[in-house]
């Protein structure tokens, strides 16, 4: 009779119940593929409704139209448009238009929208052709902060990104920020 080294068996192999056994596609909601060109034409139109004076309008069209199903590319044009939108409105008219917004209809989910592309923006740097420069500053705690040196433009993005954030979580709470956390679709 062979030997069977027990431990070596996976169990959870064994039980139909396990997450083992569970199909982790089913999680990921179903995206239609878009092109590049698709979002780039799209970029077009937001920015020609940018430049006739419709800030919301833009900001609307380029909520309601998120290229989930996008390549990387797609996704950090479509991320630039709406920063440049962003950009392109004054502190003022911020908390206002973000009512309007969410008290439309569907104006919760174009919130939780633009709550993940304020963390894309916050998480994405624009790098410098040779990539950004980082330096690692001890600190008196112990521990070590990286920086990294971008130039003025990228502090004004981001200052312009925790502006957004802030009035959007006086407006649509707290929750959106749950709600963008356990979304599988990434943008």
């Amino acid at each position: 009779m062979a030997q069977v080294n027990w431990r070596t068996i996976n169990i959870d192999a064994l039980d139909p119940d396990s997450s083992a056994n569970f199909d982790l596609s089913t999680l990921t909601p179903a995206v239609q593929p878009v092109s590049t060109a698709d979002v780039q034409t799209l970029a077009g139109q937001i920015r020609q409704l940018l430049r006739g004076g419709d800030q919301e309008g833009a900001l609307r069209g380029a909520l309601e139209n998120v290229p989930y199903g996008a390549d990387d590319r797609g996704k950090e044009l479509h991320l630039a448009t709406i920063t440049e939108i962003l950009q392109s409105i004054r502190q003022a008219e911020m908390s206002p238009m973000l009512s309007r917004i969410y008290n439309s209809e569907g104006g919760s989910e174009l919130c939780d929208v633009l709550m993940k592309y304020l963390y894309k923006g916050m998480a994405t740097s624009q790098p410098s052709a040779d990539g950004p420069k980082q330096s690692v500053t001890p600190q008196q705690t112990g521990f070590s902060q990286v920086q990294t040196r971008g130039t003025q433009g990228e502090g004004h993005a981001m200052s312009v990104l925790l502006s957004w954030h802030e009035k959007l979580v006086e407006i649509a709470g707290p929750g959106s920020i749950v709600r963008v956390m356990s979304d599988r679709r990434t943008v």
